[in-house]
């Protein structure tokens, strides 16, 4: 299995969390120090307890949400065959396979830990991807599961919560605090400001698990320029069915986050993607990517601020990171 560096991918993610929970800790020393409040404890004990209790029932929200059925190894061999050889090349309990009978093309992974690991493909990805590409698309999700991401991003993101609470609280409090209404008034305003960043830092470690899993996919066993092919695809796809039945596109938006790509983005990303396909043949071969490797891209500036407010990297820099791993396979 190739190993390949990710110190840099590491020191920002830990940056990312340290600013995350440094800017908690300052919001509730402020709330002691100015505001009087001696229990600013009560935020987190409440904000954790309704994380816990997201993290217990999520997955059953997410399977009837996306209309999942699991198949054995009877009705969905090959989809078997290449969850289990991938799961072992991961180290990992082989997860619960499952279908979710939505035209949108992708692929995403859930569950409460690796030993209650989901990962589920929809129907419309089924029809558009070749054996590989489809291989590269599931070692992503799985390599989600290997490192925790579902913890992780249940983990962080309680501090922002624990934000938009204190903010909250502060605002009513200095309506109804004559004595101390203007400083609540200030905390409430500091705790905004702190809900916004954190949740842009959530994001931002959103994204950056984003990258760790596709190299992951590579590690464990799929191809750089067949999870590059299917990424292509799946932005078209997406920007398709978006066309063509935006009601289920409007449904599913909430569970994003676990796709493989931002389906909302799609449409904006096209037309950058046209740097890619350099035979315009509607897939990435191993020749286009290595070339890519030593081609500079350019990214619209519309592209670089939506992707700000995404969970998921630009598709064109994630394609281009996989170029980077071209030679290493």
């Amino acid at each position: 299995m190739p190993r390949f560096s990710t110190w840099k991918l590491k020191l920002r993610m830990f940056l990312a969390v340290a600013i995350l929970f440094g800017i908690l800790y300052a919001l509730l020393s402020v709330i002691g120090i100015y505001a009087g409040i001696k229990s600013p404890l009560i935020y987190i004990l409440l904000a954790l307890f309704i994380v816990f209790i997201q993290y217990l029932i999520s997955p059953k929200i997410v399977e009837m949400g996306m209309n999942i059925h699991y198949v054995s190894p009877q009705e969905a061999p090959e989809l078997h065959s290449i969850v289990e050889e991938l799961a072992r090349n991961a180290g990992i309990p082989k997860p619960k396979v499952g279908i979710a009978e939505i035209s949108i093309p992708n692929a995403f992974a859930f569950g409460r830990s690796k030993r209650d690991g989901r990962v589920c493909v929809t129907r419309g990805i089924l029809n558009l991807l070749d054996k590989e590409e489809l291989k590269a698309v599931l070692g992503h999700e799985i390599s989600h599961i290997r490192h925790n991401d579902m913890i992780v991003m249940t983990f962080i993101s309680v501090v922002p919560l624990i934000c938009y609470w204190i903010f909250q609280s502060m605002y009513w409090g200095s309506l109804m605090d004559r004595d101390r209404g203007s400083s609540l008034a200030i905390i409430g305003i500091l705790a905004f400001i702190a809900y916004m960043i954190g949740q842009l830092l959530v994001l931002f470690v959103s994204r950056i698990r984003e990258y760790y899993a596709d190299l992951g996919s590579v590690e464990i066993g799929g191809k750089p320029h067949k999870l590059a092919s299917a990424l292509y695809k799946l932005v078209y796809g997406s920007a398709v069915v978006s066309k063509e039945n935006k009601e289920e596109v409007n449904q599913v938006s909430g569970f994003k986050a676990f796709f493989l790509n931002d389906i909302n983005q799609a449409g904006h990303e096209i037309k950058d993607l046209k740097q890619v396909d350099m035979d315009m043949n509607g897939t990435i071969s191993r020749e286009e990517l290595e070339r890519l490797r030593y081609t500079p891209v350019k990214i619209g500036l519309t592209e670089k601020i939506l992707e700000i407010f995404s969970t998921h990297p630009n598709t064109l820099k994630r394609i281009k990171r996989l170029s980077e791993l071209t030679t290493s396979v």
